[in-house]
């Protein structure tokens, strides 16, 4: 069996060739036939939560439909589980191989295309313990102020299968998912979806069974385990449909709590107005305090921002301070990410582009175009430009961190570049409700873009997204006596982007530079004044002036 899934495996390196990835990503970022032969429909994941021995222990149920004859399946699990059984429809068991994080499970017969099966995987095992959650993943246990245990898990980029058996590649999403979580009775867990039921066994333990009723991608899929207080609130948006807000946290910090997450109110009628109707409303949304930062699990957002302004009471612009920066990022995330969600972690930039971009929107809505433009250039000096913002594909590889900030700034450039507002928020909404519980790449949306414009913004693209180098637009101005001419031109090859700069006193007005150098006369142009709308165009500049005796020739 390993010499059969060795030859897939090295024609899915060959593909990528790129030596620096390894065996182990390809495992875990490449569709190979051992993953797209079988399309999941459902989960059950069932599992008991030992808080003394901070293990976990259980099953997931994989409901799938075939996609083409198999009798071999990829399932992901990390190395520190003890797998006791692989069992198909109920009944017959499952022989598998482990190569690293991967289970190569052989079935006891052969699936036919189009039939319906369920593989049970039953396991324990010791969750690896998040060293710095949620940007290093794994389990969290931690104490209240009271010394009572409050226990969180956050996993993207680690994966999924660091605590649970799956297909663990995002372009798989079951329709839906149980969770049913066993915890010690003086505990409370909250998950996923809606409360379906809560069943106290009377012996110490009880289970608590969510409910998922749209797609989910697996770093979503969470558990958040605490001695909670809970209240909540309701959302009516402008068609009447009304959305359950419901709210967990310590305690001890209900009165806070009440305060901050007002802020949920108005951030949902600002996004469902750009973003179309919030995704998950027979789901609902939740809030759930959490003992790291914060992460945009589906219908049970996490929120440790310790109720402050700001990213942990910190903004890179004053307005900034106006609001929580979890609330709304990872709230964003509702439409980014978890509705609309990349097929590869490679465009993970759908996600966190577009979630950035959302604060921005958020900062508009409220306080105006001018606060707007503030909060997104104010980030620029936090730009590094290491690598690209779309990774590599199929090989579990994320692009730079960029793809926060300068996701952010490219969206805005766009905004301008396009110069038509309704149009732009005519294609942002397009995106969100048109990709809505899709699994896209980054050509879908740029396809999107160029459909609706009626333009080929494929230079754009390729220059932001798919390299590090920021447009640089060369001009050279020359002054004789009254007479003022601009020489511009992009130094990037085959870059076309349009753009605003003074073409007169106080005046912005576009200029069309290619790779090839134009000029043009600007008499009312002062060189000293010259200025790009840097604002609302993510670039470099080059200026040099010349200054010319009338009298020459």
């Amino acid at each position: 069996m390993r010499y059969i899934f060795s030859i897939i495996l090295c024609a899915s390196v060959s593909a990528v060739s790129h030596a620096q990835f390894t065996h182990a990503d390809s495992l875990r970022g490449f569709l190979s036939p051992a993953r797209t032969c079988y399309d999941v429909r459902f989960y059950h994941l069932d599992l008991r939560v030992d808080t003394v021995s901070r293990s976990i222990s259980g099953s997931n149920a994989i409901t799938f439909t075939a996609v083409s004859d198999f009798d071999i399946m990829q399932i992901d699990l990390f190395e520190n589980y003890h797998v006791d059984s692989i069992i198909l429809d109920g009944k017959k068991r499952a022989s598998f191989e482990r190569d690293g994080k991967a289970m190569f499970v052989r079935l006891p017969e052969r699936i036919k295309k189009g039939s319906k099966h369920t593989v049970t995987v039953f396991y324990a095992g010791t969750p690896q313990v998040a060293k710095r959650p949620p940007w290093d993943g794994g389990f969290t246990w931690e104490r209240d102020r009271h010394g009572d245990l409050w226990i969180g898990v956050s996993c993207q980029g680690l994966g999924a299968s660091s605590w649970w058996p799956n297909k663990d590649h995002q372009s798989d999403e079951p329709d839906s998912m149980l969770m049913s979580i066993t915890v010690p009775s003086d505990l409370i867990d909250v998950s996923n979806g809606r409360l379906r039921d809560v069943q106290d066994y009377g012996n110490g333990w009880t289970k608590y069974d969510w409910f998922i009723s749209y797609p989910i991608n697996n770093y979503n899929v969470t558990l958040n385990i605490a001695k909670y207080a809970y209240f909540n609130d309701e959302y009516v948006n402008a068609d009447g449909d009304t959305l359950a807000l419901d709210y967990y946290v310590l305690p001890y910090n209900v009165e806070k709590a009440k305060a901050q997450f007002s802020q949920v109110q108005p951030m949902m009628k600002i996004f469902e107005d750009h973003f179309g109707k919030y995704p998950f409303y027979t789901d609902g949304y939740k809030l759930v305090e959490t003992p790291y930062l914060g992460m945009e699990h589906q219908s049970a957002v996490a929120y440790g921002n310790d109720y402050l302004q700001g990213y942990r009471g910190t903004s890179a612009a004053e307005v900034g301070l106006t609001f929580d920066f979890i609330i709304i990022h990872e709230s964003a995330h509702e439409w980014w990410g978890n509705s609309v969600t990349s097929n590869d972690i490679a465009d993970s930039w759908i996600h966190e582009g577009f979630g950035a971009y959302a604060e921005a929107v958020y900062v508009e809505d409220l306080y105006g175009y001018t606060q707007a433009m503030r909060y997104v250039n104010n980030k620029r000096p936090g730009v590094a430009n290491d690598r690209p913002i779309i990774g590599t594909y199929g090989v579990d590889n994320n692009g730079s961190k960029d793809m926060y900030i300068k996701g952010q700034l490219i969206l805005n450039t766009l905004r301008h570049v396009i110069d038509n507002d309704k149009l732009w928020w005519e294609i942002v909404k397009g995106i969100a409700e048109t990709f809505a519980y899709k699994n896209i790449d980054s050509d879908d949306i740029f396809n999107y873009i160029n459909k609706k414009t009626g333009k080929d913004y494929g230079y754009f693209f390729n220059q932001y997204f798919k390299t590090t180098v920021v447009p640089t637009l060369n001009v050279f101005i020359r002054k004789k006596g009254p007479a003022v001419s601009m020489s511009f031109k992009w130094e990037e090859k085959g870059f076309r982007m349009p753009i605003k700069v003074t073409t007169g006193r106080g005046e912005y007005a576009f200029i069309y530079p290619t790779d090839s150098t134009q000029t043009n006369r600007f008499d009312d142009l002062d060189p000293e004044e010259f200025r790009i709308a840097e604002d609302q165009f993510f670039v470099k500049v080059k200026k040099s002036t010349m200054y010319v005796d009338p009298k020459r020739k």
